[in-house]
């Protein structure tokens, strides 16, 4: 075992659980033990609600300007230790070193954009009658919650920690049990960087500690990272009890290609889009619709998977489950009628033989109702529909039931107008693969890939953060008294 066994951050401090149940951390690179975590119970939970419910009342009270300077802090930690973030997040989750120092730059623009929270929040103040004024003000909601997933262990805790906490709540964070290794450096590079004791909680677990987190009433707020089947009982579940809750879910990102695309570049973005991360993200193109004439652009688009290659410039699928059902989904696509025009099952990596790979796959003459064009692969498999036109394109498109990103490759300005108009999705990208919004442009999809109100980064995350107080103010008995009085 590479690490001591990990244990839960409470109150500033790393504590053993309440219970004897734990799980094995296996790196997907090599299949080698890393660490074992904790499964804690509601006690530990408990623990961890009380410390940052006895934390909340002077760091809520702390001025924002005082308490984003933690985070100028932190910033210069992530930045400090990004090698080591990076060498951490590529172990336990299996993506390549390359991928993860993105991942933790992407932490460190989320953390800039926290730092301006100051000049985002200042209220509004309005003199509304001779001698009235009335001025609004955010307020911090209390303790909150983040449930995150195992795709990105560092990013998707930074999508709300710095957010969160700038914004005056304590926070509880329950990463993915199958790479808890993130979080806990997490939680040291905020305690260095002077966020006070209770501030910031993890609580290691399975479903036991997501269902308490839910029903727990001392939890203001929830936020979700993960699939729809899960975002979806964790909405209602935590809506239940009178909770605020942002959950996001699945999807299946659909790429149109037209056929004044942009070879070399269609080609190029496509194949990055769908095996980046092994495809573990939900902003990955698992989907491709091709309207016309486009077998040029798919033949490029072979010749970019070829050059992907496991072990080097692609990552590991999180589990051997993962890697199991992803390959699964490419047989029954072959059964089905489908082409395999690249292959990616039985990947192995010399050196690594127990680590879990699948290969950049390229699979045409799909169909809409096929497996592959309907759900959620979550691995570096790209599935091409054709169609006449870009209506029929975007029907295909408007039918999947998720509605987180889409995309289109052409030149005409036009018909990218009219799609991004037409497209059922909260992000859409114009000759990009990934349209992931920079801050601080919030991330957000639309349908079954989000359920609640507002997004998870960027300015929209205020609002959910926060709640709004409003104060009307009369100093001059000579205003006397009209109808607002």
């Amino acid at each position: 075992m590479k690490y001591p066994a990990i244990q839960n951050y409470i109150n500033g401090r790393f504590v053993s659980v309440t219970t004897s149940k734990t799980m094995n951390v296996v790196s997907p690179l090599d299949g080698n033990l890393l660490s074992t975590v904790p499964m804690s119970s509601g006690k530990d939970l408990d623990d961890a609600v009380k410390a940052a419910q006895a934390a909340f009342p002077a760091w809520s009270k702390t001025p924002i300007k005082e308490r984003v300077q933690v985070f100028f802090r932190y910033k210069f930690l992530l930045e400090k230790h990004l090698k080591e973030l990076a060498e951490l997040c590529s172990e336990e989750n299996g993506k390549t070193y390359g991928e993860s120092v993105a991942e933790i730059e992407k932490c460190i623009e989320l953390t800039e954009f926290a730092t301006s929270l100051p000049q985002l929040v200042q209220g509004e103040l309005l003199e509304v009658s001779k001698g009235v004024e009335c001025r609004t003000e955010h307020a911090p909601l209390g303790v909150v919650a983040s449930i995150v997933p195992f795709n990105f262990p560092a990013m998707v805790p930074n999508w709300t920690i710095p957010n969160a906490i700038a914004l005056g709540n304590c926070m509880i964070i329950k990463p993915s049990e199958k790479v808890p290794l993130s979080c806990g450096k997490i939680a040291e590079l905020l305690k260095e960087a002077g966020l006070p004791d209770g501030v910031f909680n993890v609580v290691h677990g399975d479903v036991e500690i997501v269902n308490a987190i839910c029903d727990h009433p001392d939890i203001e707020a929830v936020s979700f990272v993960g699939s729809t089947k899960v975002a979806k009982i964790v909405y209602q579940r935590a809506t239940s009890n009178y909770k605020r809750c942002l959950s996001l879910g699945g999807a299946k990102n659909h790429l149109m290609v037209l056929p004044d695309a942009i070879p070399d570049m269609t080609a190029q973005n496509v194949a990055a889009s769908m095996s980046g991360c092994a495809g573990q993200r939900c902003m990955a193109a698992s989907a491709m619709v091709g309207v016309g004439n486009i077998d040029h652009i798919v033949a490029k688009i072979c010749d970019e998977a070829r050059k992907i290659v496991p072990g080097e410039n692609l990552g590991a699928v999180i589990n051997k489950e993962s890697q199991e059902r992803i390959e699964s989904y490419i047989t029954q696509a072959e059964k089905d009628g489908a082409k395999i025009l690249v292959d990616g099952r039985n990947a192995k990596v010399a050196g690594k033989e127990n680590g879990t790979y699948v290969g950049p796959t390229v699979i045409d003459y799909v169909t809409p109702n096929m497996s592959v064009a309907r759900e959620e692969i979550f691995g570096p498999v790209i599935s091409i529909m054709r169609t006449n036109t870009v209506d029929e394109a975007l029907a295909i498109e408007n039918a999947n039931p998720y509605g987180n990103a889409a995309s289109v490759f052409t030149q005409n300005g036009g018909m990218a107008r009219y799609i991004i108009e037409k497209a059922s999705a909260g992000m859409i990208g114009v000759n990009v693969g990934v349209p992931v919004p920079r801050e601080p442009f919030s991330f957000g999809g639309w349908n079954e890939s989000k359920f609640g109100v507002g997004d998870i980064t960027g300015k929209s995350s205020i609002e959910f953060w926060t709640k709004l107080k409003k104060s009307t103010i009369k100093w001059n008995a000579e205003a006397g008294v009209n109808w607002m009085s």
